[in-house]
């Protein structure tokens, strides 16, 4: 095996793999004025009730903190918009929630990739936003695509709904990819969307659906539940406002497909959604992260609209 290895082999065996994109950055801290904007949300609190993601600072500002000798970071994108979606005039879920836990079907695929690739796990660290470590920001110096005013990766011909992986690695590379500058131009439909203003320069996690119906522990403030329409876990309306995602094809991997059970779940089924009927209906999906009594708490607040 060479001393470097090859990029451009390594970006086909992920595609093989069923990822949609991949681009390798060299490791290192994160540009200074990134650092600064982003203590600085931290500092006023735009982080919410969302402690972790003020943890361990340091490493997620400069993640050759996270594996000792760290000279590349390699990541990865997995498509998840769906083919098939809840009927529009039922409760709603964000579509990445429709599958399996994202977070082990990622690391499935990745650990896979170094496997296949010859990547010493002994020398690789991976992350699926479970490790410190600004992911939109490295997919972004990546080159996998640009930070949009929704504060989303958006791939350029084919839109936002992609999760996204790392693997922090001691390989070198023969190439690595340039940033992808910003293309989202004069267009801000996403901000006007936005039916809580949580969009802006600043994103203001305490205002956004998604943490209102996920995160937040405690009851929902008075001004999203005035905004919640049908949603009861998380929101897409800034991805559905966004143009790119008209170029967005529904991904074939099995595990992120919606079950059929989840489909059919009418209104009233949902208003009377037992322990039992939860579990059964949520195994293994990233909508456990709600809980049970938080997910019923979005469906009375979805009840009243």
């Amino acid at each position: 095996m060479n001393s470097r290895y090859s990029s451009e082999q390594l970006k086909a065996e992920a595609l093989s793999l069923g990822f949609s994109a991949c681009g390798i950055a060299k490791a290192g801290p994160v540009d200074a004025q990134v650092a600064a904007h982003y203590r600085q949300w931290i500092e006023q609190g735009g982080h919410a009730d969302m402690h972790y993601l003020a943890n361990n600072l340091d490493k997620r500002l400069d993640p050759t903190l996270l594996l000792e000798g760290a000279r590349s970071i390699i990541v990865v994108a997995l498509n998840y918009a769906p083919a098939r979606r809840i009927p529009a005039d039922e409760y709603q879920l964000a579509v990445y929630a429709y599958g399996r836990d994202y977070h082990d079907v990622l690391k499935d695929r990745i650990r896979q990739l170094i496997l296949n690739y010859q990547l010493s796990i002994l020398n690789s660290k991976i992350a699926t936003d479970t490790v410190p470590i600004l992911e939109r920001y490295w997919a972004q110096q990546a080159g996998l695509g640009f930070i949009g005013r929704n504060h989303q990766l958006i791939i350029p011909q084919a839109g936002s709904m992609f999760f996204l992986g790392e693997i922090i690695t001691t390989a070198e590379f023969d190439h690595y990819d340039e940033p992808m500058p910003n293309r989202c131009g004069t267009c801000r439909r996403c901000i006007d969307t936005c039916p809580t203003g949580a969009l802006g320069e600043v994103f203001n996690s305490k205002k956004c659906l998604s943490y209102q119906t996920i995160e937040n522990r405690g009851e929902i403030d008075e001004a999203a539940k005035d905004k919640i329409g049908n949603t009861i876990y998380g929101c897409d309306r800034c991805q559905q406002a966004c143009p790119w995602n008209r170029f967005a094809s529904p991904t074939d991997i099995p595990e992120l497909q919606p079950s059929d059970d989840l489909l059919k779940m009418k209104r009233e089924d949902w208003q009377h959604l037992s322990v039992e009927d939860y579990q059964k209906l949520f195994k293994g999906s990233a909508v456990k992260r709600a809980k049970y009594d938080g997910l019923m708490r979005n469906i009375r607040a979805a009840e009243k609209e």
